[in-house]
C-alpha cells in the first residue's frame, strides 16, 4: 500500500470517530464523506470494466455497500432539536457496520499486495472477472454505495423523526459542565 492508500483509509476511519461523536445533519456533514469517497474514486478509478462478470462483481459489491450503509444509518440515533436541525450520533453497532465496510476493503487490498494476488487471479479467471481494474471499480462502487445509502437514510430518518432532543453542542456543553 502507498502512503496515499493509508491516508485515504485513515480519513475513512476518522469518519467513524466523527459519527460516534455525533453531528448536526447539515450540508457540511453531508458533503464530507461524499467528497472523500469521490476523491478516492478519482484517485483509484481508471474506468469501469464491463466484460465478463465485471458488472456482476460491481452489483454484488455495490449491494454489500448498500446493505452496510443502510444498516449503519438504521442503527444510528437520530433526533430533531429546537434549532430545526436533525442530529445523528452513531453507537457501537453503527460504527461496527462502517468499520466492516472499510475493513473489508482494506483487508482485500492488504491480501492482494501481500501474497494473495495469485488467489485473486485464480478466482477472477474461474469467475470471468476480466482485470484488476474490475476489482478496483467494484470496491470503489461498494464504498460509494455505503456512503450514499447511509447519507440518504440518515437524512430521510431525520426528516421523518418525531424524536426530539437538545442540539448536540448544547448537550455536549451540559455534559462537560456536569
Amino acid at each position: 500500500m502507498t502512503t496515499t492508500d493509508y491516508i485515504i483509509n485513515i480519513a475513512l476511519i476518522a469518519l467513524v470517530l466523527l459519527q460516534i461523536r455525533g453531528s448536526r445533519l447539515d450540508l457540511m456533514t453531508a458533503l464530507r464523506p461524499v467528497v472523500l469517497v469521490a476523491a478516492a474514486a478519482l484517485y483509484y478509478l481508471r474506468g469501469v470494466p464491463t466484460s465478463g462478470n465485471d458488472l456482476l462483481l460491481d452489483v454484488v459489491l455495490g449491494g454489500i455497500g448498500l446493505i452496510l450503509g443502510i444498516a449503519c444509518a438504521a442503527t444510528t440515533r437520530v433526533w430533531r432539536a429546537d434549532d430545526g436541525f436533525g442530529y445523528a450520533k452513531a453507537g457501537v453497532v453503527a460504527a461496527a457496520f462502517w468499520i466492516i465496510g472499510i475493513g473489508s476493503r482494506l483487508g482485500f487490498e492488504e491480501f492482494s499486495t501481500h501474497g494473495g494476488a495469485g488467489d485473486i487471479v485464480r478466482f477472477s479467471v474461474a469467475h470471468d472477472i476480466t482485470s484488476e481494474n474490475a476489482w478496483v471499480a467494484a470496491l470503489v462502487i461498494m464504498a460509494l454505495a455505503e456512503v450514499i445509502s447511509r447519507l440518504a437514510v440518515l437524512r430521510l430518518r431525520a426528516a421523518r423523526t418525531e424524536q426530539t432532543g437538545p442540539a448536540l453542542h448544547a448537550a455536549q456543553r451540559a455534559t462537560a459542565a456536569a
